[in-house]
């Protein structure tokens, strides 16, 4: 088997998508849901400069990518700052407790 450049970008595509499952699936603190939701984010980042590259248009993925770097920057933003408001407001981070809560 050949290992290739765009294999080892596969390879690492495929690996970011199972840390950030992995860390939705275990993780109930609401900051580091933000951060895995970071690594998600990246992985899909890089299978759009990877499209791009193998569909031969490289400028498209790359233009894609810094698109999806500035929304994804505002969402991280203000998720956090939603973070703080609910340690603030409810004085946990824990989703599951915060789920629990009436009123």
């Amino acid at each position: 088997m050949n290992i290739t450049p765009l294999n080892i970008v596969l390879i690492v595509i495929i690996g970011l998508l199972g840390v950030g499952f992995y860390g939705l699936l275990i993780t109930r603190n609401l900051i580091k849901v933000v951060l895995v939701l970071q690594i998600l984010v990246k992985a899909a980042m890089l299978a759009l400069v990877l499209g791009g590259k193998v569909g031969g248009n490289l400028g498209l993925g790359q233009g894609l990518a810094a698109t999806v770097i500035v929304a994804d920057t505002i969402v991280a933003v203000v998720g956090l700052a939603l973070a703080v408001q609910v340690r603030r407001r409810f004085g946990t981070l824990d989703v599951s407790r915060i789920s629990t809560l009436r009123g």
